[in-house]
């Protein structure tokens, strides 16, 4: 069954419960790509950031055809030198098989970054999966969660 969604964002706490967040995760992705969703993007802060790129990236090999973008809030995340050590080791940046996309925010306090970068990113999208609680009152998944609530975006919240 297609659906109208096209873009999917990630939102959700610096810290989480790893094993039950990456089941739900996983099966709630499986069930946008076959829905249609084939577009998502998260940032690159906390785990649940971290997470929401993994099962991505593992998805990718069933699903070819979705494409990753990781939202970042500085350059020094995206540099590409690709090095080896005495040992011999190559080391690669953490990003070179998905897409970077960095917003116009380098005149901003370093502080606001990651908040502005995050409603930039759910301006894009359809649809909103989050790692938050509800029952807290601030922080910047709060913060990013109730700015998707506002703009009246779907929400999939897999906190509980």
């Amino acid at each position: 069954m297609k659906t109208n969604k096209k873009r999917i964002c990630f939102i959700g706490h610096r810290y989480i419960n790893y094993f039950p967040a990456k089941k739900r995760l996983t099966e709630i992705i499986k069930i946008e790509i076959e829905n249609g969703c084939k577009f998502f993007t998260m940032g690159t802060y906390g785990q649940f950031d971290s997470l929401a790129l993994e099962v991505c990236r593992e998805l990718r090999h069933t699903y070819k055809n979705i494409e990753i973008e990781v939202v970042v809030t500085s350059l020094n995340k995206i540099k590409t030198i690709v090095y080896n050590d005495t040992f011999g080791h190559e080391t690669y940046v953490p990003y070179n098989d998905v897409k970077t996309i960095m917003y116009d925010i380098e005149s901003e306090h370093y502080k606001r970054k990651i908040t502005i970068s995050n409603r930039q990113m759910i301006d894009s999208c359809d649809t909103l999966i989050a790692y938050v609680d509800n029952q807290r009152s601030y922080g910047g998944a709060i913060s990013a969660y109730k700015y998707v609530k506002k703009k009246g975006l779907r929400i999939i919240n897999i906190y509980n």
